[in-house]
């Protein structure tokens, strides 16, 4: 092998697989919500599972980028193994239509497609115009690569000494799985290596072998790509929870399983048959092409695109009613510890950016419900004077606030990568709301202190003073939980129900203030405790406030995506301070 032709080999290469990736970006951009959608609809239903597998990976076209997203999923608690087992098995099937495509060999259009997706991409003015023009030349550069690789392996063809090589080692089945798990291994892509493999198929090496020896020599190599593309995903679930390594090791036992009996059933037939008929079978449905010479050859790239999805359609027919038991035994072998999960915010999922996206709105609503909880703990503890549950809230306090540094850098994070405006919109919301949600927990510890204070000095509240501040917190923890129904459901009822309730907070607010002022004034009140009555009110008012925030913010939300009207949303606006 010249140095030229490693050149072109190695040039053309780096082609398929950028071209493959900008192909992948631009369809998650484009399809990222339907890839939210079918996620959100997946089930226990291991068929669903396998469906929703198949068609993300056509989506992504890499079984090794589904499965380390499966891995995250699995890691931020978004799909259970049982789902990820699916997914898993229908990832297989999925990427088999890159080789597919590459088998109907348009390499004389790809000039084409990469002019016209250049031009979309450059010159557009619709993001979402420009996302379709990366795909189109995404597509364009991906045959254009595989076009100068096999260019670059066309002396081959003519190489006596290769040709050997081929006809007397290349059918050994165990060199053939060790060859494709390796170069896989090192590419880290299986469609790269198919490709590679597809692309000295339509250089013509294979003509001189003829009959159904070229697909004897492939099939191994295909299955050592499935095998080599576990070490993607087993890098992936290094530092993750033992379910999402559980998630990585079904993977390698599917595609290890897979490897196993298909080649000992080949291998079999091989032995006791003159021509097997899995091989002639394939060839037969494969058809022929006219190379560069004008010959009538057989289309040796289809074969190997064809015997790519028969072999993972099949293995995924015979694990199918198995992968459940073997969930079952990872399960008993290796249990999951009982903990109280963390933030579920996994940078693998920054691959997808609608998902993270969802992940990350997810999180803020659990960010949202320990501040609420926190605020009702904390109303309790000053009331009663329970000081073990300031322990609780302090607790609890620093969870909110490791959760909302986590959703700020995470969300910085995300910022970075492709989104639609209506995403970056949503993101924007979480930034700001995080911060409201956080501000939040911060009142519920004032109040905790507040109850250490009138612990401590024995002060207590007139009856009167008591029932009013009940009322005030009852009315405000309502809004809350307001408030956390809204983060769950966009209802734009709640909305302007939150701004109601918190202008009635505040005129609450100013009425107590006036009535303690009062009650100070005709010697009813400690002075002391009116000062800590004051900083209670203050705090429960502010409360208030961010959760008015938050209502203002799915608002504007609602404004940009066309829901309400300027005028409408002018209406219910008012100036928030704290």
């Amino acid at each position: 092998m010249t140095l030229e032709m490693l050149i072109g080999l190695f040039g053309g290469l780096g082609l398929f697989v950028f071209g493959m990736h900008m192909m992948s970006e631009g369809l998650k951009t484009v399809a990222g919500t339907k890839m939210k959608k079918l996620l959100e609809v997946l089930t226990n239903n291991k068929v669903k599972a396998v469906l929703v597998g198949t068609v993300v990976t056509m989506i992504v076209q890499s079984s090794s980028t589904t499965t380390v997203m499966v891995v995250g999923f699995v890691n931020a608690a978004l799909m259970t193994l049982t789902q990820a087992a699916g997914v898993i098995l229908g990832a297989n099937i999925g990427t088999t239509v890159t080789a597919q495509l590459i088998a109907f060999n348009v390499s004389e259009l790809a000039p084409v497609f990469i002019g016209i997706g250049a031009l979309v991409t450059l010159f557009s003015k619709k993001k979402k115009n420009r996302d379709v023009g990366s795909i189109v030349l995404g597509f364009g550069i991906l045959f254009f690569g595989i076009a100068t690789m096999s260019t670059a392996m066309e002396p081959l063809r003519e190489s006596k000494d290769f040709i050997y090589l081929l006809s007397t080692y290349g059918k050994n089945p165990f060199l053939g799985v060790l060859i494709g798990t390796l170069i896989t291994g090192v590419i880290q892509s299986s469609s790269a290596s198919i490709g590679l493999l597809q692309a000295l198929a339509l250089s013509g090496v294979f003509v001189s072998i003829g009959g159904t020896g070229a697909i004897q020599i492939c099939i191994p190599i295909l299955i050592g790509t499935n095998i080599g593309t576990c070490i993607t995903a087993l890098l992936s679930c290094i530092g993750t929870s033992t379910t999402a390594k559980k998630a990585a090791f079904i993977h390698l036992f599917v595609n290890v399983f897979g490897a196993v009996w298909v080649m000992i059933l080949l291998v079999a037939m091989d032995s006791t048959m003159a021509v097997n008929p899995v091989y002639e079978f394939i060839v037969s449905i494969s058809g022929t092409f006219i190379n560069t010479n004008g010959e009538v050859v057989p289309n040796v790239a289809r074969q190997i695109a064809m015997a790519h999805t028969f072999f993972n359609v099949a293995n995924t027919l015979v694990l199918f009613p198995l992968i459940g038991y073997f969930v079952a035994f990872l399960d008993r072998t290796f249990p999951e510890k009982e903990e109280e999960k963390g933030l579920q915010l996994d940078d693998r999922l920054l691959n997808n950016p609608s998902i993270a996206l969802g992940q990350v709105v997810k999180e803020m609503n659990r960010l949202a419900e320990m501040s609420t909880t926190n605020f009702r703990v904390a109303c309790e503890s000053v009331m009663k004077g329970n000081e073990k549950l300031v322990e609780e809230i302090i607790k609890r306090e620093e969870r909110i606030d490791e959760f909302q540094g986590g959703i700020v850098e995470y969300s910085v994070k995300l910022s970075n990568e492709n989104m639609s405006e209506e995403e970056n919109d949503r993101l924007a919301f979480v930034l700001k709301g995080s911060h409201d949600l956080e501000r939040i927990g911060d009142h519920a510890m004032n109040i905790g202190e507040l109850t250490e204070m009138r612990s401590t000095s024995k002060i207590s509240f007139s009856d009167i003073a008591n029932q009013e501040v009940l009322d005030l917190m009852s009315l405000t923890s309502n809004t809350l939980q307001d408030m956390v129904e809204l983060l769950l459901t966009d209802e734009i009822t709640l909305c302007y129900k939150i701004l109601d309730k918190e202008e009635e907070i505040d005129e609450m607010t100013e009425k107590l203030k006036d009535d303690h002022i009062s009650r100070l004034n005709q010697g009813i009140c400690n002075p002391f405790a009116g000062v800590i009555f004051l900083d209670l009110l203050t705090n429960i008012e502010r409360v208030g406030d961010h959760a008015s925030n938050i209502a203002q913010g799915i608002l504007g939300l609602k404004l940009h995506q066309g829901l309400i009207t300027q005028s409408e949303f002018d209406y219910e606006m008012k100036e928030e301070t704290e």
